[in-house]
């Protein structure tokens, strides 16, 4: 049958009141047959000792141990008459380093490791906690040989290989569910109860245990965990074994141990210190590789996701202002973006801080504009981060700034040459650490990249619309009985130069060409083509041939290219001014959209003249000549493809609805009717365009009436 033990005891606030009191309470537990390697034990006298830490360090008064243990169940309550874990919350701050900084931590592992537990509050102050631990398996090990009792004044064999095996050994299922701080406490709290041998006369006891780690972050040692009192400050320093921890860099530590009164130490103490200093080394080393890699699956995560929050725009000042949003506050309090201008100046164009109510004071310390803030020392790094030489390997290295508060900065190169500066200010509570440097340095790689695409774009897109600028007229013709009227939409998506163009001219008094066409392509080889048509046509006109003639001249000169996939479709006509009012219109169509006549009279829309062969794809084209009479208020609307191929879904916006808009404008203005045009094809989808749209008009007006100076219009 088995025996069930009860047993309680009062202890007094002192120091070392938790460490007798797990000594007894091992005692106990191994009369009523749990051995002190037996896993249910540990546990039990582990938990007790938090509990009973926090009676000592937290409430400041005696503290009672009740016990009831058998050997398959075990329950423990420890009381005391302080103030509760919510009393203290609400009375003192919470101190962020040291033993108080644990207060609370007995509870959570109570909650996690206890079958069952509560707490009491009696009404006259008694506060109490209990826990009740059952058996998971009834496995046990064999309970050790107790130690020989000393012979006379002979000293006994100290320490035994069963304490240092109890010291070094922490069951997998108990280290398992304690946290790396709770686990180093354990061993601390152990090796200070091995160290203090009772019954040995004349052999000083150890009255403190301190672990003391740094983790290569940059905030140096601290103390992880502290059994007693504190080696740095209680004891005095002559009365201290130091013990470094054989940890792997960047990581150190030490193992201190605080010395009491006494003739001689314990015996082999620096030999069990140092056997330890590895057990808590593993533990700091295990869960610091734990972290480690975890920390590492984060920043790829981070990483991954910061090349594609720079990869979604390739407009600069988007992508520029998006860095400092990355990099605050996962890597600092702050961040500033410097950019080279054309004259290789430095220019502020983004910076962020944690705190947004300080931002306008960082801008202003950050401004390298004449009449800024930004510091001499500050101003030169930044200079020589960015000078023509900084490409090379050994000068790319981040540069540790202090102003205006400590960090770094970073040179932004890409294609081996610096296009400007990341700087990143430390984070609030600490220095930067190594791997911080290396993910801010890959930071500043992937932004540099990111911007240098963003600015290459918008050389090539501002290329682009000098470009198509050069191949519209500057102006439009204005003369007595007639008005013309453009518009040119370039594609939304893309920025190479398109294909479409439309062209007038003055061949003569009241005699002019009006053009609309679109060469196949985009780009420079389409530039280059549309170049061509447009002046070889306005050549053939000038030279006063038939349209039609001039249309085949055009023809071939584009077949001599012997490249069918640049031909080119193309709306040709010449408008003359008639005597008795209105105008003349001889219409040639190549492959192209018929163009819309629109009688003002009535508002009625029809297509008018008749499709040709498209320029470029054969030697011979069939083309047809159509004449238009336009009478006062009547207007002949021109356009290209991108105008009935506007999609909206699956639907095109078709030549049917573009009639309908043109009678619903009816005999308005040319200008009228290309922007009620456009704003009808615009309105029909939210889609971006994807092809180029051009309208021309050409509208029939009252004799005596001047039609209005105009330019053509670009709308992007």
């Amino acid at each position: 049958m088995a025996t069930r033990g009860q047993w309680r005891m009062r202890f007094p606030p002192a120091a070392d009141a938790p460490r007798r009191a797990r000594g007894l309470l091992r005692r106990e537990l191994t009369a009523a047959g749990l051995d002190e390697f037996d896993e249910l034990a540990e546990t039990v006298v582990l938990l007790a000792s938090e509990l009973c830490d926090n009676a000592v360090l937290h409430a400041g008064t005696e503290f009672e141990i009740e016990l009831e243990a058998a050997p398959d169940v075990v329950t423990v309550a420890v009381s005391d008459h302080g103030a509760g874990p919510l009393e203290q919350h609400l009375t003192q701050p919470r101190q962020r380093f040291g033993r108080a900084a644990e207060h609370g931590r007995g509870l959570l592992l109570v909650q996690r490791m206890a079958t069952t537990w509560g707490t009491r509050h009696d009404a006259d102050g008694t506060h109490t906690v209990w826990f009740t631990l059952h058996r998971d398996a009834p496995e046990r090990r064999p309970a050790p040989a107790a130690p020989e009792p000393a012979v006379g004044g002979s000293a006994p064999t100290w320490p035994q290989p069963d304490q240092v095996r109890w010291l070094l050994h922490v069951p997998n299922r108990v280290g398992d569910r304690l946290d790396t701080t709770t686990l180093v406490a354990e061993l601390a709290r152990r090796l200070r109860e091995i160290l203090t041998p009772e019954g040995v006369d004349g052999v000083a006891g150890v009255e403190g245990v301190a672990v003391e780690v740094d983790h290569g972050d940059g905030t140096g040692l601290r103390q992880l965990t502290r059994d007693g009192r504190d080696p740095d400050t209680q004891v005095s320093p002559d009365r201290v074994l130091d013990v470094a921890l054989p940890l792997t860099a960047p990581q150190r530590g030490r193992l201190r141990i605080a010395i009491g009164p006494g003739d001689r130490p314990a015996p082999s103490l620096t030999e069990i210190a140092e056997l330890a200093a590895h057990r808590i080394a593993l533990a700091v080393e295990s869960d610091w590789l734990r972290g480690a890699d975890l920390r590492r699956r984060s920043w790829m995560t981070y990483l991954a996701d910061t090349s594609q929050l720079l990869g979604q725009s390739l407009d600069v000042e988007l992508t520029v202002t998006v860095i400092p949003q990355i990099v605050v506050p996962r890597l600092g309090a702050w961040c500033a973006v410097h950019l080279l201008g054309p004259a290789r100046e430095l220019t502020l164009a983004a910076l962020t801080h944690a705190d947004e109510a300080t931002i306008p004071e960082l801008r202003a310390a950050l401004d390298p504009a004449p009449g800024g803030a930004l510091p001499d020392a500050l101003r030169a790094q930044l200079a020589k981060l960015t000078d023509a030489g900084a490409a090379t390997t050994a000068t790319t290295e981040p540069a540790w700034v202090s102003g205006p508060t400590d960090g770094i900065a970073v040179p932004l190169v890409a294609d081996g040459r610096p296009i400007g500066v990341l700087s990143v200010g430390r984070p609030a509570d600490r220095p930067h650490a190594p791997e911080d440097v290396v993910l801010v340095t890959d930071v500043a790689r992937r932004s540099a990249l990111a911007i240098d695409n963003a600015q290459r774009t918008a050389r090539h897109v501002a290329t682009s619309q000098a470009l198509q600028q050069a191949l519209l007229p500057r102006a439009l013709p204005t003369a007595e009985g007639v008005e013309f009227a453009a518009e040119y939409l370039p594609a939304s998506i893309g920025s190479d130069v398109g294909g479409d163009f439309y062209d007038v001219i003055t061949l003569a008094p009241g005699h002019w060409l009006a053009a609309i066409g679109d060469v196949c392509g985009k780009g420079a080889a389409a530039a280059a083509r549309t170049g061509l048509v447009r002046d070889v046509l306005r050549v053939l006109a000038r030279d006063g041939r038939p349209l039609t003639s001039a249309l085949e001249l055009l023809n071939d000169v584009m077949t001599e290219a012997h490249d069918p996939s640049q031909f080119c479709t193309l709306a040709a006509a010449e408008v003359r001014r008639r005597a008795t009012g209105g105008l003349l219109v001889d219409l040639v169509l190549a492959g192209h959209e018929r163009p819309v006549l629109v009688r003002g009279r009535h508002g009625a829309a029809e297509l008018v003249g008749t499709y040709g062969t498209a320029l470029g794809l054969v030697n011979r084209v069939q083309l047809t000549h159509t004449r238009l009479h336009l009478a006062p208020g009547d207007a002949l609307l021109a356009y290209t493809d991108g105008v009935t191929e506007r999609r909206d879904a699956d639907e095109f916006y078709g030549a049917d609805r573009l009639l309908e808009a043109v009678a619903a404008i009816g005999g308005t203005s040319a200008a009228q009717l290309v922007g009620g045009v456009r704003a009808s094809v615009e309105a029909f989808s939210r889609a971006e365009r994807r092809d180029d749209i051009a309208l021309l008009a050409v509208a029939a007006t009252e004799r005596g009436a001047q039609s209005p100076s105009r330019s053509p219009s670009v709308s992007r």
